[in-house]
């Protein structure tokens, strides 16, 4: 084995053994590109310059193949609303703690308060949280 195929076989374990320290997706593919390169220097004599063209091609190759057919296809979330806090709330209803003066109130949900906006209403007025916009939650008079 000679000493190009050696660091082609190296590069490729230290790529995707370094996905495993920073990971990303994207050192693995590239370690994929440098296998692909040690496979190719095994089978044709190539020089230094087409094995650098070689690695960069397959680099190439390798990330579009991840971009088109692995990123964004992980698994449906069982709880797709587990760190959305607000719009876990909406629909639900609760008593204004403070009144909703100019479009904007506030309600206690637990031990937090959280900023309101909806029509003027009085403060213990019951209201439905209907929709969510940033930190704000979206009320209407609940009947």
């Amino acid at each position: 084995m000679s000493r190009v195929m050696i660091f082609w076989g190296c590069a490729a374990l230290l790529l995707m053994a370094a996905e495993a320290f920073a990971p990303g997706a994207f050192m693995l593919w590239l370690g994929f590109a440098a296998a692909g390169t040690f496979l190719l220097v095994w089978l044709l004599p190539l020089t230094e310059l087409w094995q650098a063209v070689a690695f960069v091609a397959l680099s190439f190759v390798s990330v579009a193949i991840y971009i088109y057919y692995f990123r964004g296809k992980g698994r449906a979330s069982d709880q797709p609303l587990l760190n959305r806090r607000g719009e876990q709330l909406v629909g639900q209803v609760f008593n204004l703690h403070h009144a909703i003066v100019d479009g904007r109130g506030r309600i206690k949900i637990g031990d937090a308060l959280w900023t309101v906006q909806g029509p003027d209403l009085p403060a213990r007025s019951r209201v439905r949280v209907v929709a969510v916009d940033s930190m704000v939650l979206k009320v209407d008079p609940a009947d």
